[in-house]
């Protein structure tokens, strides 16, 4: 342990106004030189996610002095602007959700920021839309997303509505760099509301979210009322909205998964609350097995993304990736609005650099321009800004691999609400015409070709951890693989040096895209690899994708470059 950390323990141990519970943590691990460690060896890091680590005491926690910390910052940067100096906030069923949520709306007000404040837990997207539906210049909700239990986060948008972008969140980290967790004052949350320097945010506000979602509709809404579905809001903020816009859709037959109906951060049935793990679905699954329905849905803790599993026509139900639900509404809403007239001129979906390829053909046919932007729905978000500032408004869709996607421009970040009203759509189409999602799925795959991708994770705690991943990356771009077991690289990308390696001629070019610690291996017959540390979590993920000649075939493909790569590391 060096000087620096057990002095910046000691300051903490020393404050006379800490919480019981940080305090008695603090105690707790005197003597623990590895647990001191873990908790001081670094700040926080502030990032274009903003903040998201675990619950507890110490420079490397979520707690209320780095909540603190984080919105004195934010305040500091919005008074040096020319932003409005209105504030929206969010927050979700997270463990202390809540009182960082008061905490960040009591600085604001301290420093002359006017505070929205949701009188409850809502949806990420529902933060997205009140940050413009108020005139906000930031928006801050407090969430860890699909995060484990332990977590909780703090995410910052911009006055779009946008998570905040490459440029803003270093302009924020200079000012939060440059304030004394301990030395920031909030104000009376209490007083500041009857003053009215903290509002809460109206019933109005919310209605008018998921009237906004329900004007995402492609098709005229046909049968929508004849689905039977299960739902499942994994114990998170999704419930509410979620409700009310199947209510609009006419759909009555919702049985919701009870052990996972109320908010609760614990999350007791699935402790990743992540609807990309099929723990977190389990109990939905075993539900369906009862009920019988069209469609399973499962929103994260925060609501902004959607798993779903449909009938797999041999009576049993079946979970879809990430990346199918976003070719089967990808090519839903391009074959619809085509059909109806409602395509907009020189029309742009956009998706990320780690999503499935298949989008390309899609896009293609329906004469749909694609973009790739880095990883993170943030860069999809601020597609839409560029748009708008271009006056073309041609957005069609966005999607991601991570269960993450967002028809229309309502909000600027993946929204699980729309995506189950789309998903209603796509259901009732396919109910109509005698089939299933997978069974429209299986005719994308003989159409456009059997993709399939998958994701290969190693986890590395603490600060051991967070050099392991720094030398894995560092050797990978140093000495970039010349093959994958019989695949040759055919093009390396590094996008922290923006450069693209053709391995066979050694000709460099540009990646066209922001810089970030992603390196990315292009392989023959439609393979690749990518490799980037988490944003999130102290993992490494590499993801990677093929095409076969048949859904078998794709898959002993996947599962063999999964291997290879391994091998490699």
């Amino acid at each position: 342990m060096t000087e620096e950390i057990k002095s910046a323990y000691e300051k903490w141990l020393a404050q006379p106004e800490m919480p019981a519970d940080l305090a008695e943590e603090l105690k707790a691990i005197a003597g623990d030189e590895d647990a001191i460690t873990d908790r001081f060896y670094r700040e926080l890091e502030f990032g274009t996610g903003g903040l998201r680590g675990v619950i507890g005491a110490g420079t490397n926690r979520m707690n209320v002095y780095n909540i603190r910390k984080a919105t004195q910052g934010l305040a500091n940067y919005l008074n040096a602007s020319d932003l409005p100096k209105k504030v929206a906030i969010g927050y979700d069923s997270r463990i202390k959700s809540d009182v960082f949520a008061r905490e960040t709306a009591a600085v604001l007000a301290a420093n002359g920021i006017k505070a929205y404040i949701y009188p409850r837990l809502e949806p990420t997207p529902a933060l997205s839309w009140a940050v413009r539906y108020y005139g906000c210049g930031a928006g801050v909700c407090v969430t860890a997303s699909h995060n484990p239990a332990k977590y909780n986060g703090y995410k910052v948008y911009g006055a779009d509505g946008c998570q905040i972008t490459l440029e803003v969140a270093a302009k924020i980290l200079a000012a939060i760099e440059a304030v004394d967790c301990f030395a920031v004052q909030p104000a009376d949350f209490d007083v500041a509301l009857a003053e009215g320097k903290i509002e809460y945010s109206s019933e109005k506000c919310l209605d008018d979210f998921v009237d906004a979602v329900y004007a995402q509709r492609v098709g005229d809404g046909a049968g929508t009322a004849d689905l039977k579905l299960v739902y499942t809001p994994l114990n998170g903020s999704g419930l509410e909205c979620v409700k009310k816009l199947l209510a609009k859709l006419g759909v009555t037959h919702v049985t919701v998964v009870q052990e996972q109906e109320k908010p609760d951060g614990n999350f007791p049935t699935c402790p990743y609350p992540n609807p990309e793990i099929r723990e977190a679905m389990q109990k939905g699954l075993e539900l369906c097995d009862k009920v019988h329905p069209d469609l399973l849905l499962g929103t994260d803790p925060d609501c902004d993304r959607c798993g779903t599993a449909v009938p797999d026509g041999k009576g049993g139900y079946r979970l879809i990736t990430g990346n199918e639900m976003g070719i089967i509404l990808l090519d839903y809403i391009c074959r619809t609005r085509k059909a109806l007239g409602t395509m907009p001129e020189h029309p742009v979906a956009v998706t990320t650099i780690v999503s499935t390829d298949m989008a390309t053909p899609v896009a293609e046919k329906y004469g749909v321009e694609l973009r790739r932007t880095l990883t993170g729905f943030k860069f999809i978000g601020e597609q839409i800004k560029f748009f708008e500032q271009t006056g073309s408004n041609n957005y069609v869709f966005g999607l991601e691999e991570s269960y993450g996607c967002l028809a229309g421009t309502h909000a600027r970040d993946k929204d699980a609400v729309v995506a189950v009203m789309c998903l209603c759509e796509v259901a009732a189409y396919c109910k109509k015409h005698n089939m299933t999602l997978w069974d429209m799925m299986v005719s994308m795959y003989e159409k456009y070709g059997y993709f399939k991708e998958t994701q290969y994770t190693i986890t590395m705690k603490g600060i051991d951890g967070a050099r392991q991943i720094a030398e894995i990356m560092d050797k990978l771009r140093k000495n970039p693989p010349k093959a994958f077991g019989d695949l040759k690289v055919e093009k390396f990308r590094d996008y922290l040096n923006d450069v693209v390696i053709d391995m066979e001629s050694g000709e460099k070019t540009t990646t066209g895209l922001p810089k970030s610690n992603v390196l990315y291996f292009e392989l023959p017959d439609n393979a690749w690899c990518c490799a980037r540390p988490s944003g999130t979590e102290p993992k490494i993920k590499f993801y990677m994708g093929v095409k076969g000649n048949s859904i078998e075939d794709a898959q002993a493909k996947v599962e063999k470059l999964t291997e290879d790569v391994k091998a490699v590391l």
